[in-house]
């Protein structure tokens, strides 16, 4: 189990939760048929943070924690109560999405036995985060080979080491590393990572036959509004990218 020293423990900067939004993602609470809002239950947090620690080096960081609501448990008790929390750093190397390096800490949970499973994940080290990930993790990890929380956890952040491609390019080019556009073949390698990973990337989909014939995809809806915001034609987006 991690120590007070380890780098899972640490408490982040506080810098850091200024870089983003940390209003809640969830719709406002539900009503019942009374017109009372529903007794809440349970509450399960994943935060997934990825990092640059070199060009060819990320660092996906990831937690879950579930939480029961003050006097859920305890009448008396004012306080949330944290009943599993979960951590685990990854070392992936980049462009390759090979992890060379996993650290999980089990913080909080039920029985003193728990923590005896986290030697087990150093399986990860070696495995491609891309394709045949979440089988793999599975096949190494489920039921009784690991923890459920630890497990599912994993492969919350998988996806966001694919997302990290395009950061890393946009990374670069604001840091003045990337004059140029990107070649043929590293477009390419870019947009495979997306390959049969959803209903717009099926593999006879419009979108990769476009791509395979060479052409671009539109700029994400996303992108398009913030360069409107920013007072920027839509396509400015590409350049911005490419530095």
């Amino acid at each position: 189990m991690a120590d007070s020293t380890s780098p899972l423990t640490s408490a982040a900067p506080r810098a850091l939760d200024d870089l983003f939004d940390t209003d809640s993602i969830l719709p406002a609470a539900p009503l019942g048929d009374d017109g009372e809002p529903l007794e809440v239950l349970h509450d399960r947090e994943y935060r997934v943070r990825a990092f640059r620690k070199r060009d060819d080096l990320l660092l996906i960081r990831g937690a879950v924690r579930d939480q029961k609501p003050p006097g859920l448990y305890v009448d008396i008790d004012p306080n949330p109560l944290t009943i599993h929390h979960m951590q685990i750093d990854l070392e992936v190397a980049f462009p390759s999405l090979e992890i060379v390096g996993a650290t999980v800490g089990i913080q909080v949970h039920p029985h003193t036995s728990c923590t005896n499973i986290e030697p087990h994940y150093d399986k990860l080290v070696g495995l491609s985060i891309a394709r045949g990930f979440t089988h793999k993790v599975r096949e190494l990890f489920g039921g009784p080979r690991g923890c459920t929380h630890t497990t599912a956890l994993l492969q919350a952040m998988a996806p966001v080491a694919i997302q990290c491609m395009w950061s890393m390019r946009a990374s670069q080019a604001k840091r003045g590393g990337m004059a140029q556009a990107p070649s043929p073949e590293q477009r390419e390698m870019a947009w495979r990572f997306n390959l049969n990973t959803c209903h717009v990337w099926a593999e006879d989909g419009d979108q990769v036959r476009q791509m395979q014939a060479g052409g671009d995809f539109e700029p994400p809806i996303w992108a398009a509004e913030r360069m409107v915001e920013l007072g920027l034609k839509p396509e400015a987006w590409r350049e911005r990218m490419q530095g």
